[in-house]
C-alpha cells in the first residue's frame, strides 16, 4: 500500500485486526524483512509495517534522515490512518533507534516496545568516523554497491552464509533496492542520534530486547546493557541467529513475540 503523507509517499504493509503493532526495519533494508511476523501475528493484531522515507519503495527526500525525522513519519502514518489508541512499537537496528526517538517524544502513544538487535548508545567516535567514511564511499561510487559488499557480509550469524544461501541473496535483493539518497540520510542521521540510556531507564513502558547470539553489528553485551537499564522490561536471546535474527530464526522469535504479547 502507499499513503500520502505531508513531505513524501510512504509503502506499507497492513495485515490483521486488534491492537496495532508497528515493526520498523533497519539500514538499509525494508518492510520486506517482515514477512514471517506479519504472516503470524496478524492473526491476533493489527500489523503495520513502514518503509521509512528512501527505503523500499518508500520516496526519497533530502535529508539527513534523523531519528527523530523518522520517528515523526511513524506518527504521520498512525495520525493519517486515524490510529489513536496506545500502539506496540517495534524496532531492528535502526528501526530500534527510530522506535527510543519516538518514546522519547511520544510515550503517551505506546503500549509497550520491542528493541529487536538494538543498542541505546550513541556512536562513538569512531563509529561515527566510520559513517561519514560510508556515506563518502557511496558518493565516490556513484551507487549503493559499497554498502551491499560492506553490510552483507556482517548481517547474519556465521552458519547461515552456508545453511541458508537463499536467505542470503534475498536480503541482498533487499538492500540493492535501496536509494542512494536512503543510504546517505539515514546514516547521517544515525551518527547525530542521542544517547537513550537515561530515556529508557525512565520509561514505565513494558519493553522486550531480543538480540541474536551471533549478531556481529550490534554485540550482545550492548543488548544486556540496555536491557539492564529497563525499568518494565525482559531480554531473550536467540542462539544460532545474527543481526536479522527474525528472519534467521522466525519461529522462535515469533513465539518469543507472542508469548510477550500476551502478558501485555
Amino acid at each position: 500500500m502507499m499513503i500520502e503523507l505531508e513531505h513524501f509517499r510512504m509503502a506499507y504493509d497492513d495485515l490483521g485486526q486488534g491492537r496495532p503493532l508497528v515493526l520498523v526495519h533497519g539500514f538499509p533494508l525494508s518492510r520486506a524483512i517482515w514477512p514471517a511476523q506479519a504472516a503470524q501475528l496478524s492473526a491476533h493484531y493489527r500489523v503495520l509495517a513502514p518503509d521509512l522515507r528512501g527505503h523500499g519503495d518508500s520516496e526519497a527526500t533530502p535529508g539527513p534522515y534523523t531519528m527523530d525525522l523518522l520517528a515523526d513519519d511513524i506518527l504521520a502514518l498512525l495520525e493519517a490512518l486515524q490510529i489513536d489508541q496506545p500502539i506496540v512499537l517495534g524496532g531492528l537496528s535502526m528501526g530500534g533507534y527510530v522506535v527510543m526517538a519516538f518514546a522519547r517524544r511520544y510515550p503517551e502513544r505506546l503500549a509497550g516496545l520491542l528493541l529487536t538487535a538494538t543498542r541505546a548508545g550513541s556512536d562513538t567516535s569512531a563509529g561515527k568516523d566510520g559513517r561519514r567514511q560510508a556515506v563518502a564511499a557511496v558518493q565516490q561510487a556513484g551507487n549503493i554497491q559499497p554498502t551491499v559488499d560492506g553490510m552483507l557480509p556482517k548481517l547474519f550469524a556465521p552458519q547461515t552464509y552456508s545453511d541458508n544461501p537463499n536467505l542470503v541473496q534475498k536480503v541482498r535483493r533487499i538492500i540493492e533496492h535501496t536509494s542512494m539518497d536512503g543510504v546517505i540520510n539515514a546514516q547521517l542521521g544515525m551518527l547525530a542520534r542521542p544517547d537513550s540510556t537515561a530515556m529508557l531507564s525512565n520509561l514505565d513502558v513494558p519493553s522486550l530486547v531480543i538480540h541474536g547470539e551471533h549478531d556481529q553489528i550490534i554485540p550482545l553485551e550492548a543488548a544486556q546493557e540496555m536491557a539492564s537499564v529497563l525499568s518494565n522490561g525482559s531480554m531473550a536471546v536467540i542462539k544460532g541467529a545474527g543481526h536479522l535474527l527474525n528472519m534467521e530464526q522466525p519461529a522462535e522469535f515469533n513465539q518469543i513475540v507472542m508469548d510477550w504479547l500476551a502478558g501485555l
